[in-house]
């Protein structure tokens, strides 16, 4: 179902397209990307570059390209992708461009899911069988005792009921995940805090931290409050799952521990607003503006960023995170590395991804427009490559 654009043998030229190679670098106007099965060949301006007499010609003028992008804090946890191996492949497909490739998501990170069920999904797009994203997964999250909502509760939520380990102490962190990391997770995630129980100690944390860390693997937080994120990178948390609006704006303290411990941050500024949007407009305005407020001073203090969402807890369309992430005064370039380099390099693989550069994989997302003059262009998505293939194409 994913075509690819050329054999192993032949060339592919997308010629004419405005070509921002990577968010540290001008664009390239009237510019050429040349495609050799799954790999990047040559990039530059269409005067300077040779084309192999052989080579299959695609006029992009008027179009922008951008490398694909990732979104760092997604779950397949919605009902949808019960039993994924039984889901027939058209509709697993329509599943996949509906949430991600349609918006140019060519890797995500899967932070909370039924392991199981996730690693075969995985497994059937890496066969080919279905087009979509590259999966990361850390698996279901490790929890304080009693945290998990009800059973009612998570269907009323149209999510999935499945285990998650439930850990209060550093040894029971360690095994969980060592467990998990056992069964090929590629990260760790814990959740701070509930109100239905006791906060994890910096000693979970730090347990977890250090068997993850061991295996190479990232660690992320879900945290409730300010206190919640400072806990947690003391412990050794790599990345801060959410902003947390509701504990007030982050101090100089809180800052400085995290640019101190390197973090990486996911906003997921528009989950809050889905969350509030049954409140008061003052209340959803209060909200709104404290947790721009959160990332404004994080980007303003050299903070790295991650793009991400909470996709599949929230309306799938990215637009608004976009436009109160320029909200918060991130440029379109410091959007743009969010959502290339940035994860690129936190997760390992900046030496393919996250740029349109000669011997990178030929990730790439066609736009309608250009994203520098109009922050939600970067929706108008025409077509989705992953690795030379075709796995979303516009209607019409």
């Amino acid at each position: 179902m994913s075509a690819p654009l050329n054999s192993p043998t032949e060339y592919t030229a997308l010629v004419g397209a405005t070509i921002y190679i990577s968010p540290a670098e001008d664009p390239i106007r009237d510019g050429v990307v040349l495609i050799q099965d799954e790999k990047i060949v040559a990039v530059g301006s269409r005067a300077q570059m040779q084309l192999p007499e052989t080579a299959r010609v695609i006029d992009y003028f008027g179009l922008t390209v951008v490398a694909g992008l990732w979104n760092s804090h997604i779950h397949f946890f919605e009902r949808k992708w019960a039993n994924v191996s039984d889901i027939p492949a058209p509709e697993l497909a329509r599943q996949l461009q509906d949430m991600l490739t349609r918006f140019g998501f060519t890797s995500v990170f899967d932070i909370g899911s039924m392991w199981e069920n996730t690693r075969r999904l995985r497994d059937r797009i890496d066969s080919g069988e279905v087009p979509g994203p590259q999966i990361r997964s850390t698996g279901a999250g490790l929890v304080p005792p009693g945290a998990l909502p009800s059973d009612q509760v998570l269907s009323l939520m149209g999510f999935m009921k499945f285990p998650a380990p439930e850990v209060a102490d550093a040894a029971q962190a360690a095994a969980a995940a060592r467990k998990l990391l056992d069964e090929g997770v590629d990260g760790i995630k814990l959740f701070a805090s509930s109100p239905r129980s006791a906060p994890l100690p910096q000693s979970a944390f730090q347990a977890a931290a250090d068997v993850a860390h061991r295996a190479g693997k990232p660690v992320f937080v879900h945290p409730n409050s300010a206190s919640d994120v400072l806990t947690a990178i003391r412990g050794g948390v790599d990345i801060i799952a959410h902003t947390t609006p509701h504990s007030g704006p982050w101090d100089d303290t809180l800052l400085a521990a995290m640019k101190d411990r390197r973090v990486a941050l996911t906003p997921t500024l528009t989950l809050w607003k889905y969350y509030m949007r049954h409140d008061r407009f003052s209340a959803q305005e209060e909200i709104t503006n404290t947790e721009v407020g959160q990332l404004r001073v994080w980007n303003a203090a050299g903070g790295t960023v991650l793009f991400g969402t909470d996709l599949g807890a929230v309306e799938y369309d990215p637009r608004e995170e976009y436009a109160l992430m320029a909200e918060a005064g991130m440029t379109f370039r410091q959007i743009l590395a969010s959502l290339t380099t940035a994860p690129a390099e936190r997760f390992g693989g900046e030496n393919k991804l996250g740029r349109i550069a000669a011997g990178f994989q030929a990730d790439l997302v066609v736009l309608n427009q250009d994203p520098s003059k109009n922050i939600r262009a970067l929706t108008s998505v025409q077509y989705t490559l992953r690795a030379g293939k075709l796995i979303y194409r516009a209607a019409g």
